[in-house]
């Protein structure tokens, strides 16, 4: 898909020193004030890091990125795939286009092709900052016209997981390729508010058995955590991205629900268990979600 020759280096973190005529006074920067960052093939630097800034290696990235694209059985007749980089490997765009899947949307009826875009960088230029769906415009600061399936937006590679992004992209592709199309539509369209998210996630992947009175109740950890990715995605998705302030809006969608769902699925590092297990075993909570009476009652509404 894109050009693995571009992004065949890796970066590493090396320490600073001060420079001065005098040999004497020469001596390492401390880490905590910088580090550099550089290209371990020809020792270019590339930018100044902090000691705590952890590197992504974009061949991870990318692959990750393919991966999902794959696992979304899209179809890839036609499609265009571009890969950027800038500054002598500090900076990587990549784009692609799915011509096959070009879409009839509003009373106009405008035709739109679905697309993907993704940026980061190594020199910290650029944030994380990832979309895919089917816009007429779109700028980095993650807005769009038109309809965003997917997003994701970090500062920089720290908090950036890579297989999480995959599997928005992934829920991304099964909305465009046909599969569900119609039903993932009327989601993206179903208006939810916050009482109602909390009520499907107390009811369903966030309940739990209290010791004590034995009755049915809300995992409170689980729950905020499970809230806080349903107001991310709603101001991403439904709002107004890096340009609205984090939770202000009262109102999302199904489709924000669904992605909340199938990101914290996708996401069972800090959990107990053994990941691959725990990645099963919250697999099959989101589709006891989605065949719950309280998702069916949202979809009618």
């Amino acid at each position: 898909m894109f050009d693995h020759d571009k992004i065949n280096f890796e970066v590493e973190k090396f320490n600073l020193f001060a420079y001065d005529p005098d040999p004497a006074t020469i001596g390492a920067v401390p880490s905590n004030i910088g580090m550099g960052i550089r290209r371990k093939d020809t020792k270019e630097p590339l930018g100044i890091v902090s000691q705590d800034y952890f590197p992504v290696q974009y061949r991870e990235i990318v692959d990750g990125v393919e991966q999902a694209l794959i696992k979304a059985e899209l179809d890839l007749s036609d499609a265009e795939f571009t890969t950027n980089v800038w500054d002598r490997g500090g900076k990587l765009e990549l784009r692609a286009k799915f011509p096959a899947h070009i879409q009839s949307l509003g009373t106009n009826h405008d035709t739109i092709i679905p697309e993907f875009v993704f940026r980061t960088s190594h020199n910290r230029t650029w944030a994380n900052s990832g979309m895919m769906g089917m816009w007429r415009t779109f700028c980095y600061n993650t807005l769009v016209t038109g309809d965003k399936l997917a997003h994701v937006y970090g500062r920089y590679t720290k908090n950036f997981d890579v297989s999480a992004f995959a599997s928005k992209v992934k829920n991304a592709g099964e909305f465009i390729s046909g599969s569900g199309l119609d039903t993932m539509k009327d989601w993206y369209d179903t208006k939810v508010t916050r009482e109602e998210a909390i009520n499907l996630f107390t009811k369903t992947l966030a309940q739990r058995t209290d010791n004590v009175t034995r009755k049915k109740v809300a995992n409170k950890t689980m729950l905020s955590n499970l809230m806080k990715i349903f107001d991310e995605e709603n101001r991403h998705l439904h709002g107004r991205g890096k340009y609205e302030a984090y939770g202000t809006r009262e109102e999302g969608t199904l489709w924000s629900a669904y992605n909340s769902a199938t990101h914290w699925s996708s996401h069972p590092e800090n959990s107990k268990g053994k990941t691959h297990n725990v990645k099963i075993g919250r697999e099959d909570k989101v589709r006891k979600m989605l065949a719950s009476p309280e998702w069916k009652e949202l979809e009618v509404a």
